[in-house]
């Protein structure tokens, strides 16, 4: 029933003072068809007041929470700007509001309903296509639209129990992945983003614009052969990209913005050094408890080392935040089943015992118990981001918390091996051979993420982009350069050389591996 007349949007802006650019509601167009036998259809996309709301789980200071009545709120003044609720959300329904750079969302006007009035854009919809009430109440008239009319809810396999039903809804319409996000419709200027996400667009287009990028691999071949573009060829493929984007039943001709990558390089850059601290002293660790002693010397520089990334971890979390004036919130205003806070009670445990550990270096108090508990923390230091990404349910490719966290414990280990050939020669020969072992583990592990089937179209789309799309130059060279090479440099008797690329291969497969599923659209 919704005409697209948008003034369910410019409601909800007027009524909670949106900026420009971001949008608590939105309405999207989708067309089917070709003229003169087509059709536009219009849906009003926010938040779901999901019963089961992933945002509700992820978020680490209970800013947001539901209500007793099912309406999912949100507590500004306790918000550090994350951004892990919005990469949890499976609906897009989220957004970092430009001015107070805090999450924001559609809170279904608590403060009206709260005093018996309905949300303005229910009040202000001139078709009443937007209906709102208590589903509990099987007298009410949205009871009764539910019971009686065939609705449909957005990604029910996220298992969400979302409250907002579309009556008559479409899966071309609803389904985020049925039609195209391109910049070949009228205001398409949206796609490119905005304020916070606009610095994000280059990236986002390129990966769209295959034909574009055909060309310019193109010119770069006849660059390097001397031989003219063979443009039949680029035409062909094209053609042939072209064939399958028609083979979709509905184009998208009106959506609000792309909010691209949420989780920049910081987040990559921190898995990368919080697996050198952590897996240093891991490796040293076993060293101690197993193999021999260490010298006072490697002791010491190893935990110094240890110390130094697990800083620049911290360091690298706080700056990921849009509120790090708010970043001792995680440890003060915890929500406990957020592995963001548990994951940040987890390191600060650990940097805690490495400086007992430094401690006990200097003055010799015996406490070698702490290389056991040390360890226990390092290992969890290791792989508790894979659990927190496992959270973040509207990433399809992230849901596989286990093997995500055996890929993370891996990359500790070869780390931590590298670093404990530097400082203690004596173990250089284990060492080498514990390396090697987590380079073939580590491929393998690639190996099954990319070739087994994959039960989603997100997680497809995923795997196509990291070794066919865009990001593909990074992820090969991190195959080749972070893992073949130094494979084969270490047969040759060079490790430290193998370790140094297998440092920037390890970079380079978090980076990819984070970075893509952001790149899926969710609305």
């Amino acid at each position: 029933m919704c005409i697209g007349c948008h003034a369910c949007t410019v409601a909800c802006k007027s009524e909670h003072d949106v900026p420009i650019g971001v949008n608590r509601t939105h309405v999207k167009y989708i067309e089917k068809g070709e003229f003169p036998n087509s059709t536009r259809e219009f849906s009003v996309h926010r938040c779901n007041h999901c019963a089961d709301a992933p945002c509700v789980e992820i978020c680490p200071t209970t800013a947001l929470h539901t209500r007793a009545d099912g309406i999912v709120d949100f507590d500004n003044d306790r918000c550090i700007g994350c951004k892990s609720c919005m990469q949890a959300c499976p609906y897009d329904a989220l957004y970092m509001d430009p001015n107070t750079n805090t999450a924001a969302k559609c809170n279904y006007c608590a403060h009206k309903v709260d005093y018996g009035y309905e949300p303005a854009c229910v009040v202000v919809c001139p078709v009443e296509a937007i209906v709102s009430g208590d589903l509990d109440d099987s007298n009410s008239k949205i009871a009764q639209l539910v019971a009686n009319e065939d609705t449909m809810t957005r990604k029910p396999e996220k298992m969400t129990d979302p409250n907002l039903y579309y009556v008559n809804g479409t899966s071309e319409m609803l389904n985020a992945t049925a039609t195209d996000r391109d910049s070949d419709y009228l205001w398409s200027e949206q796609s490119k983003g905005v304020g916070h996400y606009a610095k994000y667009a280059e990236e986002r287009l390129a990966e769209s614009d295959t034909e574009n990028l055909l060309v310019q691999l193109a010119m770069e071949n006849s660059a390097k052969t001397g031989k003219p573009i063979d443009h039949r060829a680029i035409d062909n493929v094209a053609k042939e990209i072209q064939q399958d984007v028609d083979t979709k039943d509905a184009r998208r001709v009106y959506d609000s913005p792309s909010k691209g990558v949420l989780w920049g390089w910081e987040v990559p850059a921190y898995v990368w050094t919080k697996a050198m601290a952590t897996g240093t002293f891991l490796m040293m660790a076993i060293w101690q408890l197993f193999l021999g002693e260490l010298s006072s010397s490697s002791e010491l520089t190893g935990l110094i080392i240890s110390l130094i990334f697990m800083g620049f971890t911290g360091a690298l979390l706080v700056k990921d935040l849009d509120r790090p004036d708010r970043f001792l919130y995680v440890l003060l205003r915890p929500q406990w089943k957020s592995w963001l806070v548990q994951g940040a009670y987890i390191i600060t445990v650990f940097g805690g015992l490495v400086t007992l550990k430094l401690i006990d270096n200097y003055f010799g108090f015996g406490w070698n118990w702490l290389w056991g508990v040390g360890g226990i923390f390092a290992i969890l230091g290791a792989i508790y981001t894979a659990f927190l990404f496992a959270q973040a349910r509207a990433r399809d490719l992230w849901q596989s918390p286990i093997n995500s966290a055996t890929h993370m414990l891996i990359h500790a280990i070869m780390a931590g091996s590298i670093v404990m050939m530097v400082i203690a020669p004596e173990s250089t020969i284990l060492m080498t051979n514990i390396l090697l072992g987590g380079i073939v583990l580590n491929l393998l592990s690639i190996g099954k993420e990319i070739w087994m089937p994959h039960d989603t179209p997100d997680t497809k789309e995923a795997v196509r982009m990291m070794t066919k799309g865009y990001y593909s130059k990074y992820f090969w060279r991190g195959i080749i350069a972070g893992n073949m090479i130094p494979a084969a440099l270490i047969f040759l008797g060079w490790p430290i050389v193998a370790g140094t690329l297998a440092l920037v291969g390890i970079f380079l497969t978090e980076y990819v591996r984070i970075r893509v599923p952001q790149m899926i659209p969710l609305s």
